[in-house]
Order: C-alpha cells, then structure tokens, then sequence
C-alpha cells in the first residue's frame, strides 16, 4: 500500500509538473502571442511561448522573479506564485512606441514582427477611422509610406520604392487582385477596394515574388476586409457611417453588419460614394488651373470659358462596393468562410487627356473617360488544423474574379467615338501548409494555379448619324496562366536570433491571338505563345538583442512575367507615339538587398530606418521599334512613331525609410515618415536617366493630442520637387501635367500641406471625426499626376455604432 501511494504521489507530482502551462495573450484582443521570452535574470532558466501563446513552466516552480517579454510590448515581471494564483494566464499590453507586431503579408500566415526579415508598416482601422480617407488609393497614402499618383479623381496608382503600377502586388483576403491586363501606366484598380469594409491593411515592402508569384517586386499591398468572428453567444453589431467633404462635393453612406454564434457567422457591407468635380487650391502654379472645358452642343464641339478656374471640370464620379461573408466552423480543426465583393464605378472622365492641347490651341480630345470599373470576386477559403506529419494548418483559396473595364475618347470636333472594352475572368486556386517543427522551426509550403480569359472588343461609333462599327481591340483575345511551388523555412537559432530562406519555382504561358485586330494594323503575326520559367530565392536574418531593439538583413528576388498588357496592346502613350505589340517578350528579374534597424527607448522614443538596392534587370521599357519594317504608322489619324516594350534595359533603386516617433508630456505623441528614393534607367542609346517610377523625396509629420475619447491630430504632408533636368525622359513629353519653370521647360513643384483631423467619441455608440484638410489652400500636384489635389477641405463623418 505504502509503495502504490508513493507511485501515486510520483504520478501526481509528475502530472502537475507537466501540466504548469502558461498562456501569454496580447491584451484587449486576447490574441495568443508567439515567441515571448520567459526568463529567469542570471541565470539559464529561458523558454518561449509555441504558435498557441503557451509554454511549460514547470521548471520555474519557485522562482520569485520571472520576467515577460515580446518586443514591442511592454515587460511584465511576476514570482511563481503569482502566476499561479492568476491561473498561469497572463496579459501583456503593446508599448505605446512600438515596431508593429502580427502581420500576415510575409507568409499567409499571422507572425509575428519578430519573425519577418522584411519592412512591412500596418494601417489600422482606429487610422483609417480618424484620417478619413475616400478612396483605398488615399488609405495606402495616409501611412506616410506610399507615394499615389492621380491621373484624374477617380484614381489612385501607388509608387512604392521606385516602382509602380504592374511591378506591385495587391492581394484581398490573401487572393491575388493583379490580372493579365494591369498595365506598366499608372494604374487605378485599387479603388475598386472599399475603405470601409478593409479592417486592415499592410504593406509588405520589397519583393514578395516566394510567396505570391509574378509582379510582387517593389511591394505586395494585403487588403484583409471585415472578418465573421464567432462567438460562444448569439451577437448582432454594426456601424453606419455618413461622410461629407467640400473640396468636391462628397456625399458618402457606408453600413456593415456582423452577426454570429458557435458554429456560424457573417458580415453584410454596403457602401455609396458620389464625388463632384474636385476643387484645387488657391494658391500655386497658374498653369495647373481649368480656364476652359469642350461642351458639345448639336453634335459641334465647343471650348467654353469656366467660371471658376479652380473647379477641374469634368472630374466628378460616383461608385458602389458590397461585400457579403459567410463563416461556418463546425468544430475547432474546420473553418469554411466564403466571401462575395462587388465593386462598380460610373463612367468618369480621364482628366489628364483632357488638359491636353494641340499647338493650335485647340484640345486634342472633346471626351476621353473610363466605362465602369467592375469587380467582382467569389471566395472559398477552406482551413484545417490537424497535427500530422505533414502540416500542422493547411488553407484551401479559391477564387473567381470578374474585372471589367472600358475607354471611350473623341477627338475635338472629331464624330467619330471610340470605346475599347475589355473583361478578365480570373481564376485562382492556392493551397498553403504550416509545419511546426521541434527546436524553433517552421515551414510553410504551398501550391499556386491561376488562369486569366482577356476578351478584348473595339467599336467605333458615329455621333453624328449614329452609324456603329468594329473598331480595333486594344488587347488580342488571350489566355494568360501561371503554376508554382513555394517553401520557406524558418529558425529560431537563439531567443535572440532567427533566419528565414525561400524558393519558388513558377512555370507561366500566355496564348495571343490577334486576329482582332489584324485588319486594322500591319501585324506581321496573327498569333503568340509564349512559355516561360522563373526561379527565385529569399534569405533573411532577424537578430533581436533586447526586447526594445531589433535589426533585420534580407536579400531576395522577384519577377514579372510578360502579361497580356505588355505582349499584346496598341494604344497612344503620349501625342505622336503609339505602343504595338511585341510578342517576343521575357520575364525581368529583381535583386533586392536590405537593411533594417529598429530602436525603442524606454517608452517614449522609436527610431525605424531601412536602407535598400534593388537592381532590375531584363527591365520592360519602352523603346523604338518597327512594325513590318515601318519605324512610324497612321493612328488615330496621325503620323505615329512606333514604341514597344522591349527586354533592353536596367533600373536601379536606392532608397532610404526612415520612422520617428517620440512620446511627449500632456498626452501628445510626436510621429514622422520620410522616404528618399532615387532611381536610374538605362535608356536606348546606353546613358542613364531617372526612372519613371520613382518620386521625390516624400513623407508625413504628425503631432497627435490622445485622451480617453478624444483624438486629435495636426500633421503636415509633403513632398520634394523635381527641377527638367530631373525629370524622367518620358515625362519630360507631358509638358501639360507640370508647372513651367522661367525657360519655358515643365517641372514638378515641391509642396506642402498642414492639415487638422479629429475624433470624438460623444456616446458609446455615437463617433464624431472632422477634419480640416489643406489649411493653407496651396495649389498642387503631386509628381506624375494630371489632376490638382484638393485646395482647402472640410470633412465631417459620424459613426454610429451598435
């Protein structure tokens, strides 16, 4: 009996030794959080929490002093005993300076910052909410980070890093938004997303080509929308949302619903945005001014005088988003969710073609406007949890978009009216794993297909009879696809130290067939088919020696496979040129280099810098060519040089990110972002000139006023200039985008504005946020675009929330 409870008390003790678990959750959000030191000071005892935000502290027992710690949050300090009385479940809060934590851009899956050898900067709902911004082009804008062009209101084309356009990546929910025909122009898809409905929204900087393929070489930007949560009880909450703003006249409604239980959930979002013709400041350069505008009136074109100089006629337009989730999660290893989004703009004006005058005097187009922008995406995201061999999660995307797009343009007093249509079906299928391995390891694996059908229409109308005929495509019809493997591998080498490597093998073709075209250009091919590999790698170190100081290294690889836009378009890059297809495209490849360096002082400094190299070689640029021996054809009526992209060029990045922000006295908090980047092309005869792509030197100061359910910030956006000489080559020919300078050459100003926004909680269902935007009423563009920012703004939203 003796010897059966001694074996007992073994057992018991050996259980309870065991069964010391410790659960470390952010607090707030109750988020488990991975890789939190827990340590013993001088001595060896040291231990880390695992994926769930626990670990066994069994070896602790006793200890008096046992320290908490995760960079970016603030160290908690308990006795054994302590931990014990509280149920070894401990909370620990973010520091009110911090480097950012849980991110899922860089693999798919949530990390956290600690684990990422890459840049990556978070806008939050709380800074979508209090800056206000209209469209999802100005949220990407309000993180200091990202520099957006605008050709016209309804727009919005980021520049991250030096590259723009189709060298940058857009996912929602993970699924990959860039098609076949996201052009190398400055492109305006990302309006098509809604701020509203965006929960949160980061910004992976550098290549991303491992993880997410083609295109992710400057930056990936991961839009996750509103997220069905369950709930242990029945729940029901919402918020309504109504906005106006005088620079154009903004009338906005937005109301989303989330609902759910145990098993199932759901979220419903709708929202109405109507903008008026934009109004630029008072201020700044004549030459950006709107004296006259074209009115057609019995079929006869006519330039009118505007009343108002300052209002960009026309540039107005409205648009609608709905999202609709579904979430069912029968048990805790199933989670089924599907995700319906649709997005539709109004016709609007393409406002830069139409500042656009011939020497005569007369403008070069009565109209030039976008049909409606469509989206639509179905999504099935499947995931299971499952600790086999294998994996231990394991996610299922698949998705369906639908993109929809058109141009309509007329010369002036021309009758005949263009429309080039356009429509991608885009389907997608992505198959992720996660393996946890013993002693600090992890892999994540996946499996990439994507297919995108381009259908391609011209129709020329008569306005004058009515008369309707086919016109030249802008695209063949086409057939663009895309299959891959990824694996990257993460170790945790110390508590201090981790390195992370990459691979992917991506196999893409794309199918022309031109025969739309074939009767109104010399095509001296009817058809392409293009096919073609890439191989990429990624390494990276994370060394982290105290919780408040972090450094990263990373070199990677990305690439951009030829798409539809680049083999096959015909269209007018600038008066006098026109771009024909070339079907002997390759792939151009990235190497980027990294260095970041990141320092928490107590609790009221950070200091964030990141210098970078990106050199992209085989780059697709515009140059010179011939169609059927023809250095120059007839279009749209006049005598064109012929451009094409071509494989014949380098361009190289060198940037410097930099971040501040500092704790002040009286609850106010001090913050800065500044970016300086400088790019070179090679151009045709073998010199170099500044790329396209990369802006002046740009960034955000703010000063922010926090207390209990009061925000206020004061902040002042700005940006560099660019004298001619400056200027790339290619905008150098868009003298109408720019200022003049006093020998008559165009040039980009620099700028700044001071600007005021506000948020007040005035009950605990109902928010007030104001803002005073552009105080000083400059006049402004900012580099590349064609339309003036807004001049003095004043914007009012209230939140209703239940």
């Amino acid at each position: 009996m003796l010897r059966l409870g001694l074996l007992l008390l073994i057992i018991f003790q050996f259980g309870t030794a065991k069964g010391q678990i410790i659960s470390i959750r952010e607090s707030g959000s109750e988020i488990p959080l991975e890789f939190v030191n827990i340590a013993v000071p001088k001595s060896k005892l040291l231990i880390h929490t695992n994926s769930k935000g626990e670990a066994d502290i069994s070896s602790f027992k006793g200890q008096e002093k046992i320290e908490i710690r995760l960079f970016g949050y603030i160290q908690v300090t308990k006795s054994y005993s302590q931990l014990q009385s509280e149920g070894f479940l401990v909370y620990i809060e973010a520091s009110e300076i911090n480097l950012q934590q849980a991110v899922v851009s860089a693999t798919k899956w949530s990390q956290s910052r600690q684990e990422v050898p890459s840049r990556i900067t978070t806008i939050t709902s709380e800074e979508r909410n209090l800056l206000n911004p209209q469209t999802a082009a100005d949220l990407l804008g309000i993180s200091g980070e990202v520099f957006v062009q605008k050709s016209q209101q309804g727009g919005g084309s980021p520049m991250i890093r030096g590259f723009s356009t189709n060298r940058l990546l857009y996912t929602v929910d993970g699924v990959r938004m860039n098609t076949a025909i996201f052009r190398s122009g400055n492109l305006h898809n990302v309006i098509s997303l809604d701020p509203f409905a965006t929960e949160s929204t980061e910004v992976f900087f550098g290549p991303g080509s491992i993880i997410y393929g083609s295109d992710a070489i400057g930056a990936v930007m991961s839009f996750q929308t509103l997220q069905a949560q369950i709930a242990e009880r029945k729940y029901l909450s919402g918020n309504v949302t109504l906005r106006t703003s005088t620079a154009n006249s903004e009338k906005t409604g937005h109301v989303h619903l989330k609902y759910g239980s145990k098993k199932w959930a759901g979220v419903t979002s709708i929202s109405s945005h109507n903008f008026d013709d934009l109004k630029m400041g008072s201020h700044g350069p004549e030459e950006f001014l709107r004296p006259t505008y074209v009115v057609t009136e019995n079929n006869q074109d006519i330039l009118v005088e505007n009343p108002n100089p300052k209002i960009q006629v026309p540039s107005g337009y409205n648009q609608l988003n709905l999202m609709q989730k579904i979430r069912f999660a029968p048990n805790q290893k199933w989670d089924f969710q599907y995700g319906f989004h649709y997005s539709e703009t109004s016709t609007f004006s393409r406002y830069d073609r139409l500042i656009r005058f011939r020497p005569n005097g007369q403008p070069r187009s009565a109209e030039w406007k976008y049909g409606p922008q469509s989206w639509m995406m179905n999504h099935l995201k499947i995931s299971h949890t499952s600790d086999t061999k294998a994996f231990d999660q394991v996610t299922l995307n698949l998705a369906l978009q639908k993109f929809g797009e058109s141009r309509i343009d007329r010369n002036f007093n021309d009758p005949i009216r263009r429309t080039r249509t356009e429509e991608v079906m885009a389907y997608s299928a992505n198959l992720d794993f996660l393996k946890t391995f013993p002693k600090n390891a992890k892999l994540f694996y996946g499996l990439e297909l994507i297919q995108n059908d381009v259908q391609s229409t011209g129709q020329d109308e008569n306005i004058n009879f009515g008369e309707i005929s086919v016109g030249p495509a802008r695209y063949p019809d086409a057939t663009w696809k895309s299959y891959a493997a990824y694996g990257s591998y993460q170790k945790k080498l110390t508590s201090k130290s981790l390195i992370q490597a990459g691979l992917r093998y991506n196999y893409f073709g794309l199918k022309a067939d031109f025969s739309n075209n074939m009767d109104f250009y010399p095509f001296p091919f009817e058809q392409s088919n293009n096919r073609e590999s890439a191989l990429t790698a990624n390494t990276g170190w994370v060394y982290t020696p105290a919780p408040d100081w972090t450094v990263h290294v990373n070199a990677s690889t990305g690439f951009r496979a030829p798409n539809v836009d680049d083999i096959g378009k015909v269209f007018d890059s600038e008066p006098g040129t026109v771009m024909v297809p070339n079907p002997d495209l390759e792939a151009e490849y990235a190497y980027n280099l990294e260095l970041n360096m990141g320092k928490v002082f107590g609790d009221w400094m950070m200091i964030d810098l990141t210098g970078y190299f990106t050199h992209l070689d085989n780059a697709l640029v515009r140059r010179a060519y011939n169609l059927n021996g023809m250095d120059s054809i007839l279009y749209d009526g006049e005598m064109s040089k012929v451009l094409a992209l071509q494989n014949a060029a380098f361009v190289r990045i060198l940037g410097l990110q930099a971040a501040l922000e500092i704790k002040l006295p009286m609850n106010l908090t001090f913050s800065s972002r500044l970016n300086l980047q400088k790019g070179t092309e090679e151009t045709d005869d073998g010199s170099q000139s500044p790329t396209r792509h990369a802006p002046p030197t740009f960034g955000v100061s703010r000063l922010e006023y926090r207390k209990e359910k009061l925000t206020v910030q004061l902040f002042s956006e700005y940006s560099g200039g660019f004298s001619f000489e400056q200027l790339p080559l290619e905008e150098r020919g868009k003298p109408e985008l720019y200022a003049i300078d006093a020998n008559g050459t165009p040039y980009s100003p620099s700028w700044a504005t001071l600007n005021l926004k506000g948020m007040y909680q005035t009950h605990k269902h109902l928010t007030i946020s104001a803002g005073f935007e552009n105080i000083t009423d400059i006049r402004f563009r900012t580099y590349s675009s064609g339309i003036a920012a807004p001049g003095r703004n004043f914007i009012l939203s209230l939140m209703a929330n239940f």
